[in-house]
């Protein structure tokens, strides 16, 4: 039952703010966002619940929920090794979002509130679907109400970047609806348990490997396919880039681990050097790209990119490092990306109403705390020792370097890259002069609510830096599981 409670605490809380109903508007928009946050924090707790109890000695779907009939769909829902990180980031990043964009949308808060409870509803049924139809119904169900979010509270280009994000993605998952449609009528089945035991022709194989793997290729994005994820990270409420960069890009990557690597093992190690040579490509691009851009968010999402390709790569390793540093690779991002774009979003733009990285400089003199907070997830974005993201980076590396050296060699340059736009970001906007005296007087330090955001994030970055194993013990027994099965 708990996996139901996941999915339905969230709808039962946006049919309550939807029904509440007050004399007083400030009320009752007081009144919801409370509702809502509790709503989230209830998710969480719940998700935190599920993660102690879980049992990681065993390679097989836990908490395993099978509901008959509904609608024509049976409902079949569980948990694994693997799919119970991506729940709890999930949980974790939705009360971030929420909080990011607490004061900051003035119009129609109740419509963006109800959305944010849905996307959380419709990511965690991604996760938790044992049925590979449901996963892409669930796949592509989130992208109406990513569209309605970014086209209505998004800022100048909104229309143009919620169109990007829909057309592309759309049209990228057709390609996954084909593949899934042949395996069905194929196979009879569309369970997972079943699928992974299949034995598939390799000519078969070939044919859904290229539809599944351009889908994901749109949703990671690589290098040619990513032009929809820059505009709508930069014209994208807080909230909604938040919730594109921590966990709706980690869609592709949880998609690799169900529908590729255990369902298509032949073709997966025969043509790993193509996905490979993407990646270094995507890297390569975005590393460079994000040292010339002078916008912030922009800066953010370019190192988004080049990120997901490093972990991308990793996943086709064929190596247990290199698939257990993936993931963790994956959960980092989720953290430090969230961060950065608060910092940006959240707290310079809030104040400066500019995202144009030479407007600021001399900000560690006006916002000490905010200069620390910023200059530990900078550290983390660039792959720094006792990070997160420096264990992730560390195993995919030597994943993508024990599979193909050449490619490896390449990949490692994303560490250095990295280094050298993220340093460049934090020391152009804490230090090389001093605001003006307009700015010296407007300006503040974070406030209660934004120092928790930034606090958390960062105390998770760095204790999981230091002690990883937390993670690692759980991962072990489902990556070496993933690894025989290839």
């Amino acid at each position: 039952m708990l996996l139901s409670f996941l999915l339905t605490v969230p709808v039962i809380g946006a049919i309550i703010i939807t029904s509440i109903n007050s004399y007083s508007e400030k009320k009752k928009l007081v009144y919801t966002k409370i509702i809502v946050l509790i709503t989230s924090v209830i998710n969480l707790i719940i998700s935190s619940i599920i993660f102690i109890i879980f049992n990681n000695s065993t390679n097989q779907f836990q908490y395993v929920q099978e509901h008959y009939n509904i609608q024509l769909f049976d409902i079949y829902l569980g948990l694994d090794g693997i799919t119970i990180y991506f729940m709890l980031l999930t949980t974790i990043i939705i009360p971030v979002a929420l909080l990011s964009n607490w004061d900051s949308i003035k119009e129609n808060k109740k419509s963006y509130l109800v959305i944010m409870l849905l996307l959380e509803t419709l990511l965690l049924a991604v996760f938790m679907t044992l049925d590979i139809m449901l996963f892409y119904i669930f796949f592509e169900s989130i992208l109406p109400p990513l569209f309605i979010l970014i086209g209505l509270f998004g800022s100048d280009n909104k229309i143009s970047a919620s169109y990007y994000l829909f057309l592309y993605t759309l049209w990228g998952s057709l390609f996954l609806l084909l593949s899934i449609l042949s395996t069905s009528s194929t196979m009879g089945s569309t369970d997972f348990d079943t699928l992974f035991k299949l034995n598939l022709e390799y000519k078969t194989q070939i044919f859904l490997f290229i539809g599944i793997f351009i889908a994901f290729a749109v949703k990671t994005p690589v290098y040619g396919l990513n032009n929809w994820l820059l505009k709508a990270h930069v014209e994208s409420p807080l909230g909604g880039s938040i919730v594109l960069a921590g966990i709706v890009l980690k869609l592709s990557l949880y998609g690799i681990f169900r529908l590729i690597l255990p369902i298509l093992p032949k073709v997966t190690l025969d043509y790993t050097f193509i996905v490979y040579v993407i990646g270094t490509i995507t890297v390569l691009y975005a590393s460079f790209s994000t040292i010339r851009t002078t916008d912030i968010k922009e800066l953010i999402a370019y190192s988004s990119v080049a990120h997901a390709s490093v972990y991308l790569m990793s996943a086709f390793s064929n190596t247990i490092q290199g698939i257990e540093g993936s993931i963790i690779l994956g959960l980092a991002h989720g953290f430090v990306s969230s961060g950065l774009f608060v910092c940006a979003g959240g707290v310079l733009y809030d104040r400066t109403g500019t995202r144009s990285i030479y407007f600021y400089r001399g900000l560690a003199q006006l916002m000490p705390m905010l200069s620390l907070l910023f200059f530990i997830l900078c550290l983390g974005n660039c792959g720094t020792p006792l990070t997160f993201n420096f264990i992730g980076e560390f195993m995919s590396l030597s994943g993508i370097t024990e599979r193909l050296p050449l490619m490896g060699f390449l990949a490692c340059t994303s560490i250095v890259l990295s280094a050298a736009y993220s340093i460049y970001m934090f020391n152009r906007i804490s230090f090389g002069g001093s605001f003006t005296r307009f700015l010296e007087q407007s300006i503040s330090d974070v406030n209660k609510r934004e120092f928790s955001i930034l606090f958390g994030l960062v105390l998770f970055t760095v204790i999981l830096g230091i002690y990883p194993g937390m993670i690692l013990d759980v991962l072990h027994y489902s990556g070496t599981n993933m690894l025989y099965s290839l």
